[in-house]
């Protein structure tokens, strides 16, 4: 779950590590916190797009009302998707990421 340790990581830290800084963004993405300000939105896309980050583990709509897919509803090798950042930053990096900020299970019903 998305926390204030995540906040800071994310916006306050300069000495937070790339793994840290990119897993309070993977938690985010898992929280489905499209809805925080735009920067927010701007740059958990933008780990996304860049294969740092994959998609959240269910769908949800941003502050606009846009879709955005689950990991599991993107073809596999596409941006989002979990062989997106395998290829892009490795298999480690991938079980990294899959393993942070996963919401309990009544959060996904």
């Amino acid at each position: 779950m998305f926390n204030l340790n995540d906040i800071h990581n994310i916006e306050e830290d300069d000495e937070v590590t790339r793994e840290d800084y990119c897993m309070s963004i993977q938690v985010a993405i898992n929280s489905n916190m499209w809805s925080l300000q735009g920067s927010y939105g701007h740059t958990m896309m933008e780990h996304i797009q860049g294969g740092l980050c994959m998609l959240g583990l269910t769908g949800t709509h941003d502050a606009y009302g846009n879709y955005i897919p689950s990991r599991f509803e993107v073809l596999e090798g596409t941006k989002g998707s979990r062989s997106f950042v395998i290829k892009r930053e490795g298999e480690d990096w991938a079980d990294m990421m899959e393993s942070v900020g996963k919401p309990d299970a009544e959060q996904l019903n």
